[in-house]
């Protein structure tokens, strides 16, 4: 569960607690105010995390002294706005609405491996690109192999339906999952310049900085959506990178709250 600004209760007291143990003097009342997100950026800050004041599992576990190897590191995001040439308020929004701040299922039997989830209409449509007939996989499988999209299983299960896939065909199956923090589509790893499917996935299985690698590609090869997110229209940047249903989930709003707050704060450290 994530904790930010605004958040009260138990839980936001336990993350008080943790944050005086680790030196920061602020009051244990449960609200998750000013001083909290103070005192959060900076311990994001020590240990090169994302500096967005929002609690994650990385956070915990860097407040636990345990930090992840894995996780994105606020240089990561400077270093992808210089190549981007956008401002970094706007690629820590991206980071913040469009990954929820990870790319890794944290515990359960999935641990360690990216987040994904399976399209079974895209598995579809890789198996006529790769030359296989996909009806009888679709009347055996219509949960993998479909016209259709749906199916899903949600969180880490999703594994196990792009495992099933595998089986089928490999390559249709990788490429038919989204990856990773910012959920790119396996299919897209010629026009992102990767050598194989294979060599994307293992990109997506590395770290959070090589799957932010991806979406600077995705971004440099996609020009409406590079001027979009230049601009900080966020409008268009939602319907061009989550299609037309972006405002069911009002992607454009929750963007443009997420940059205005980092802006402010990056303002403010500077």
């Amino acid at each position: 569960m994530l904790l930010k600004h605004g958040d009260t209760g138990y839980r936001v007291e336990s993350l008080q607690r943790d944050l005086l143990r680790a030196g920061h003097d602020i009051a244990v009342d449960g609200w998750f105010g000013e001083a909290t997100e103070a005192a959060v950026r900076a311990e994001q800050r020590e240990y090169g995390l994302v500096m967005d004041g929002i609690v994650g599992p990385k956070t915990r576990q860097a407040l636990q002294r345990h930090a992840d190897p894995k996780a994105l590191k606020q240089i990561d995001l400077v270093n992808a706005a210089d190549q981007l040439d956008v401002e970094l308020a706007a690629i820590m929004a991206v980071n913040e609405v469009e990954s929820r701040g990870r790319g890794f299922y944290v515990g359960g039997p999935r641990h360690g491996q990216p987040i994904i989830l399976f399209e079974r209409h895209i598995m579809r449509r890789r198996l006529i690109h790769h030359e296989v007939n996909p009806v009888p996989l679709q009347q055996k499988h219509p949960d993998l192999v479909n016209d259709k999209p749906g199916g899903y299983v949600g969180g880490y299960r999703e594994h196990d339906r792009l495992e099933r896939a595998a089986n089928l065909h490999v390559t249709s199956a990788l490429e038919s999952a989204s990856w990773g923090a910012f959920q790119i589509m396996g299919f897209h790893w010629s026009v992102l310049e990767y050598a194989n499917v294979g060599e994307f996935v293992g990109a997506m299985e590395e770290s959070e900085a090589t799957q932010l690698e991806a979406f600077v590609r995705f971004i440099e090869v996609d020009a409406g959506l590079h001027r979009a997110l230049k601009r900080q229209d966020w409008r268009d940047f939602a319907r061009r990178y989550n299609g037309p249903a972006f405002e069911r989930n009002d992607y454009d709003t929750r963007l443009a709250a997420a940059y205005r707050r980092h802006d402010r704060q990056l303002e403010v450290a500077a």
